[in-house]
């Protein structure tokens, strides 16, 4: 199953029924008068979270999705038949775009939530609503409203607590398959990660989610490698682990190429809490991991575990770190509720 985090769909509602022009026609009832019944509504555009998809891959073969049109009333006063609601399930974590793809109209972040689209048409009134005693015989009747349609555009922003940063190779997805239960593609090549994986960890009787995305290089913003496309499945995570490869010689220069294409990505991520992680220590001796941790903490102004993914080495502090934000951060969208 391919992964897909964007898609462009048409929405249509039902149109609303149209009212019945209709007479009351029985023996021995000389004047009837009217009876015609109104249209039923027309059915609802509705899109539901649903927390067993992970992605809108079904979207690329679908664009196209009109709610049922409502039924013309009938004689003795029936009501039609209201049409059906059209109820699309997506990804918990979609977020809805008008077809500006700049305005954002609903954001389904809760399991189950539903919110309607387009609203359907409402059904017209038979003519028993128009006698009057001026006319008592009305020949008229409302036509059925018709139903709204746009085109919308669907944004997949996972739901991860903590994201995993860095450049190519720098051991993001050793760490994920080290921490959670999660298999992504492991190999010494670069762009292994061409989709975001996520992973559960648990803590005692809590868990938290860690999301990987793709390494970015320098000029991820431009375009350049992957480009920078998968940042925004980081942009609800509470806080960042920043791995840094520390075989490679400026360790420096990887770190401050990372954090230049977040701050160009925006949307708050350079501004996150991070954890800063000299990864891959099991192939360096002490004296360069210690040369390594104080030049990498002097140029992030913050301090740096020297952890080995491979191995296991120093995940623990990491991960009892990460869980913390993760708390606090959960404990404020508590008290905002």
């Amino acid at each position: 199953m391919r992964f897909l985090d964007s898609a462009k769909i048409y929405v249509k509602s039902g149109d609303g029924g149209d009212g019945a022009v209709s007479f009351r026609r029985e023996k021995y009832v000389e004047f009837g008068g009217p009876d015609g019944g109104d249209g039923g509504r027309g059915g609802h555009v509705i899109l539901k979270a649903d927390p067993d998809l992970n992605t809108l891959i079904d979207f690329r073969y679908k664009q196209h999705f009109r709610a049922e049109r409502g039924e013309n009333g009938m004689g003795k006063q029936r009501h039609g038949k209201n049409g059906a609601d059209l109820v699309i399930r997506v990804p918990l974590g979609t977020q809805v775009y008008a077809e500006d793809h700049q305005t954002l109209l609903f954001d389904l972040s809760e399991p189950g939530q539903e919110v309607v689209v387009c609203r359907g048409g409402r059904g017209g009134r038979g003519n028993v609503h128009f006698k009057s005693p001026t006319n008592r015989a009305p020949r008229y009747a409302e036509p059925g409203e018709p139903g709204e349609e746009r085109w919308i555009w669907l944004e997949l922003k996972l739901l991860a607590d903590v994201g995993l940063v860095g450049l190519p190779n720098a051991g993001k997805s050793t760490f994920l398959a080290a921490v959670s239960r999660a298999r992504p593609k492991i190999a010494d090549y670069p762009f292994t990660t061409l989709e975001p994986k996520l992973g559960t960890v648990q803590v005692g009787d809590e868990s938290f989610v860690i999301a990987d995305i793709p390494g970015l290089i320098e000029g991820a913003s431009e375009g350049r490698g992957l480009g920078d496309r998968f940042l925004g499945h980081i942009e609800r995570c509470a806080v960042l682990v920043h791995l840094v490869d520390g075989t490679q010689r400026e360790i420096v220069k990887a770190y401050r190429t990372v954090r230049r294409e977040l701050e160009a990505y925006g949307h708050g991520l350079a501004q996150k809490p991070e954890i800063l992680c000299l990864n891959k220590c099991d192939a360096l001796d002490a004296r360069a991991i210690a040369r390594k941790r104080r030049a990498l903490a002097a140029a992030a102004g913050a301090p740096v575990f020297a952890i080995s993914a491979a191995t296991g080495r120093g995940l623990e502090p990491v991960l009892a770190r990460a869980f913390a934000c993760v708390r606090e951060a959960r404990a404020a969208r508590r008290r905002a509720a």
